[in-house]
């Protein structure tokens, strides 16, 4: 409901001195350190609490065993994917060298996809109980952990992203329910922290997609190492970044920027929004690019979203969730056939949006209870959603209509 019109009359003294103190009260929360923001890190982090918790994985285990649809599709289409192979072989190497456009391509490919099977395998673990799964996704990550030493080329921030959001969701799956020992799991710890992290925490100012993979994967690593420093740092620039990449007719006539870019100019903007100077709710700064890149972003937002639920800060209900519910819905029409008007990239879009609306439409619809019909019919259509072979795996499965 709209708030009512203001009454234009004198305020008293009193009711002056408290407008005054609420602005300054306002001007002081916002220039609050990270430990006093709603999306700070927990005073105790959740565990295991990387974009799937306990409870999350408990009812994908139940509904399993039940034979229930859509879960036990997506629980099947899992273990009949190369990355549920108990025969896989990990090809770790010291320096993974990742140019543009996969040029070159030395190790990239082998290390975003050990990283999912990793994740792959500790999800087998949980839903089956039976230790060979455990064991290799163990092997998997020990194999990497004592090999890797850096990421290097133009795309390594962007390939660190990615297989660094992979690897703490397995971490976390295995070392807080596998009732087996994983001996190497600090080294693996260390290699999160000084081999992954470094790469990603000071982010990125090139497409929007990347800043918010990097963000995942160092807000991921921090909740594995318990690290609530980074996790503030990351969490900060993600809420900088969200703001800038989802536009809401709330922004103004401009998109929101992030500071270090200097978009001081429209033209500058336009330009980085790949040419629209038309801006809508639910646009995003790569719509125009193409709807892969920008499931690569809606995606991470949401998977931060959730990461920071189960930490116990709900960002749904903040802008956050409003920008990701828009930005699913506008994609969502446009994926199902919704003819494209003129003012928009040209008339012209490149579609291909991936299997990332599962964990943005159970949040925001069956746990909000928001109307989201074109993301609802995207989300159903597409079930069981797979992998992208990058960084997204198996959310039918592990979210799809899940209340935990």
């Amino acid at each position: 409901m709209l708030d009512a019109p203001a009454r234009h009359r004198r305020r008293p003294r009193t009711a002056l001195l408290a407008v005054a103190a609420t602005a300054a009260l306002v001007s002081g929360l916002l220039a609050w350190p990270a430990a006093h923001r709603a999306d700070a890190a927990p005073a105790t982090f959740a565990h295991p609490g990387v974009t799937v918790s306990k409870g999350q994985l408990d009812f994908a285990r139940t509904q399993v065993n039940a034979g229930a649809q859509p879960w036990k599709g997506a629980y099947d289409q899992m273990m009949a994917s190369k990355y549920a192979s108990l025969t896989r072989t990990a090809k770790p190497r010291a320096t993974v060298e990742c140019g543009s456009y996969s040029n070159p391509n030395n190790g990239c490919t082998d290390e975003r996809e050990d990283a999912i099977a990793a994740y792959t395998d500790a999800l087998a673990w949980y839903i089956t109980r039976d230790d060979r799964y455990a064991k290799k996704s163990i092997e998997l990550m020990d194999a990497w952990s004592a090999v890797i030493k850096d990421h290097t080329n133009s795309n390594a921030p962007l390939q660190t992203g990615w297989a660094g959001s992979s690897w703490p969701k397995a971490a976390e799956i295995i070392k807080y329910t596998y009732t087996g020992t994983w001996t190497n799991s600090g080294r693996f710890a260390t290699m999160l922290r000084n081999v992954y992290l470094p790469e990603v925490i000071n982010g990125s100012n090139s497409n929007g997609n990347w800043e918010l993979s990097m963000m995942e994967a160092a807000v991921g690593i921090s909740v594995f190492l318990e690290d609530k420093t980074s996790y503030d740092k990351a969490m900060a620039k993600f809420r900088t970044r969200t703001a800038a990449y989802v536009y809401l007719a709330s922004d103004g006539d401009l998109p929101k920027t992030v500071p270090s870019q200097n978009l001081d100019t429209k033209a500058k903007i336009v330009s980085y929004w790949q040419g629209q100077s038309t801006f809508v709710t639910g646009l995003t700064q790569e719509t125009c690019r193409d709807f892969t890149h920008t499931g690569y972003g809606i995606s991470a937002i949401s998977h931060i979203a959730e990461t920071s639920r189960i930490q116990g800060a709900d960002l749904y209900g903040t802008d956050v969730g409003e920008r990701l519910r828009q930005a699913l819905g506008f994609q969502s029409k446009y994926q199902l056939g919704e003819a494209v008007p003129s003012s928009l990239c040209g008339g012209s879009l490149t579609l291909g949006l991936g299997p990332v609306t599962e964990v943005g439409y159970n949040a925001l619809h069956n746990r909000l209870g928001i109307a989201m019909t074109n993301t609802q019919k995207l989300t159903e259509q597409n079930r069981p959603s797979g992998s992208n072979n990058l960084f997204v795996a198996w959310e039918t499965l592990t979210h799809g209509d899940n209340p935990s």
